[in-house]
């Protein structure tokens, strides 16, 4: 769920390298099981929390299937399993990060492609106690930013501190790894980025504490989806079919959460998993009413996509010399009709 925990550097370029070898003998095409359905796995990218009620939701409500599908829901045992897993073949689909995608394919040519936005809009924002008054970046002139330690993680910070007019010279910089929160609330830093504005930033409120909160993308960082559905080469080259009728199911129910978040609620807490990853209701409440307006706008439909989206954030990452090169948005993503 953490943002910070899917992106510690050093574990996913050490993933990366091994997908590229189970790529060769991964079997990324749906069987058939004994009902006659496609048997579908999706690796999510944390444990169930208000982000995947849609998926619930269309499980539950009999979505999938209704398009032939059988699917079954996983939780990774590895910060890139979303990736490398589902590019190796090992699960149909996954969910993961934009800015994570266009670097696998950019540094390590891992045959993957996002096949549609979950999220629209960052997540990941710089988060603050309000009584600090850090207003705007180049307020972190001389003050501490707890961060997950990741070259993306510094070259957003600086970036935001640059465009608004300050010196990234003059802010400190600490990986506080896992322990954002706490590094937080106990005052050990000012201000940290990798926490989720729909997780972190409802549990400190829960707690009690008014945090203040800034967006990348108001400071010359290009906006980016949080969370985006990806398939391997290999299933979108031969099962078109079986992507666009996942997607089909999906978009539906997203549909019915929008319209009923209280039942899609329910279903989410109903499947929890209270031993890993114990659920509140209140939190989840707060988190899937804002989830709902950043998965669809009036401007764009949930799962829908454009090259403009992949070509900005592609070329910023080489620009911060994160990515190795510009992947064309081609390569990047598959659009499907729904």
């Amino acid at each position: 769920m953490e943002e910070r925990l899917m992106k510690k550097f050093i574990v996913f370029c050490l993933l990366l390298c091994s997908a590229v070898a189970l790529t060769a003998c991964g079997d990324s095409v749906a069987k058939e099981n004994k009902k006659g359905l496609k048997e579908v796995s999706v690796m999510l990218d944390w444990y169930p929390n208000a982000i995947h009620s849609f998926l619930y939701v269309a499980i539950d409500r009999g979505y999938f299937k209704e398009e032939g599908l059988d699917v079954t829901l996983q939780f990774p045992s590895n910060p890139t399993d979303p990736l490398t897993l589902t590019a190796a073949g090992q699960s149909t689909f996954g969910i993961y990060y934009q800015q994570d995608v266009i670097i696998a394919q950019a540094n390590e040519g891992i045959p993957i492609k996002s096949i549609g936005p979950i999220v629209r809009s960052p997540l990941d924002q710089l988060m603050s106690l309000t009584e600090t008054n850090i207003k705007r970046p180049r307020d972190l002139e001389g003050k501490k930013i707890g961060f997950n330690g990741t070259p993306l993680g510094e070259a957003t910070i600086k970036n935001m501190v640059k465009t608004d007019g300050g010196d990234p010279s003059k802010i400190e910089l600490i990986d506080v790894g896992f322990e954002i929160v706490s590094a937080l609330i106990t005052k050990q830093v000012d201000a940290i980025t990798g926490g989720l504005i729909n997780h972190e930033l409802p549990v400190l409120e829960h707690k009690g504490y008014a945090i203040s909160t800034i967006n990348p993308s108001d400071y010359g960082v290009p906006k980016s989806y949080s969370m985006v559905f990806v398939a391997g080469d290999k299933i979108i080259n031969k099962e078109p079919k079986t992507v666009q009728a996942f997607l089909r199911a999906a978009n539906k129910g997203f549909d019915f959460a929008e319209k009923e978040p209280e039942q899609a609620l329910g279903l989410l807490l109903k499947h929890q998993e209270k031993d890993n990853f114990p659920l509140t209701k209140s939190i989840e409440q707060q988190s899937l009413a804002l989830l709902n307006k950043l998965m669809a706008t009036d401007d764009a439909a949930f799962l829908s996509d454009e090259d403009v989206n992949w070509d900005e954030q592609s070329k910023w990452l080489k620009e911060q010399g994160i990515a190795e090169k510009i992947v064309p948005a081609n390569e990047l993503y598959s659009p499907f009709e729904r």
